[in-house]
């Protein structure tokens, strides 16, 4: 009995997990990889949950104070007090010093996140309904990546997560990211990179990370896409520079993007329907 209490309360504890991926009862977030997760889950634990947690120690205090002090047996007549300028002043300042303190580092890791490094690898990521589409402009390679369905999961590769072909990446090197789609607006995020942007038709979203260790991260479309939103998974290897390289020697041959060849001058196609 012992045990399962500890067990319960150990799934129920907001705690950092090495998975890369979620896991059950997880309440936390998962493990960072980059800086810019390093400040976001930094901003989380000792900004917004003591501020939070301080406001709602302080409010329930009152709610029970007002509960006893002003009770109907211990007050017969009713006060006929109706506002108070110190108080109404004070509820008006202090959550709005609150915020002042708290937009300084919000503010920081907003930046953070806007303003692109020098990007060592470029990706294009293009969402259609219901699956990624990738490009990496500078090396001439295109591919499309689908979710592996449930009976062709392999051990190890998680549902609804894992995916044909997967987005490589080089450790410790600063890789910006393009976002678009071709349809409807999706979303591509990846939780312990600390990224999330929109995909939208016509238009081209960028971010950036840096991932400090290698492995195999999951993310998904976030961002209600339609019938198979939830079927539209991420998945990005982060390995040494050495196998990114020879990822890449594999890929430029089988996701080699084809040329088009236009030596068809528009006179002579004209002249040809004529």
């Amino acid at each position: 009995m012992f045990k399962k209490i500890v067990h319960t309360l150990f799934l129920l504890t907001p705690v950092s997990l090495s998975a890369n991926e979620p896991v059950d009862w997880q309440l936390g977030f998962q493990k960072s990889a980059s800086k810019t997760m390093d400040d976001i889950v930094w901003f989380h634990d000792y900004m917004l949950l003591p501020v939070i947690t301080a406001i709602t120690v302080f409010v329930l205090f009152l709610i029970a104070y007002a509960c006893i002090r002003f009770r109907a047996s211990r007050n017969p007549e009713a006060s006929t007090t109706s506002h108070n300028t110190v108080i109404e002043v004070i509820w008006t300042l202090v959550p709005c010093l609150i915020l002042i303190v708290l937009a300084v580092p919000s503010f920081k890791v907003l930046y953070s996140q806007d303003e692109i490094p020098k990007a060592d690898v470029t990706i294009k990521a293009i969402g259609y309904q219901w699956y990624w589409g990738y490009e990496y402009p500078d090396e001439n390679i295109v591919f499309d990546s689908y979710m592996i369905e449930e009976k062709d999961l392999k051990e190890g590769q998680p549902r609804l997560l894992a995916v044909d072909n997967e987005v490589f990446v080089p450790v410790n090197k600063v890789v910006k990211v393009m976002i678009t789609a071709n349809d409807v607006l999706h979303a591509w995020a990846l939780p312990s990179f600390g990224v999330k942007r929109d995909a939208v038709p016509g238009r081209i979203n960028e971010t950036w990370f840096k991932a400090d260790r290698t492995g195999t991260f999951y993310g998904q479309c976030s961002e209600l896409c339609g019938i198979k939103h939830a079927f539209m998974p991420i998945t990005v290897n982060v390995v040494t520079e050495e196998e990114y390289n020879q990822w890449l020697e594999k890929a430029k041959v089988e996701f080699a993007k084809e040329e088009i060849k236009n030596n068809i001058k528009v006179a002579k196609k004209i002249k040809e329907i004529k």
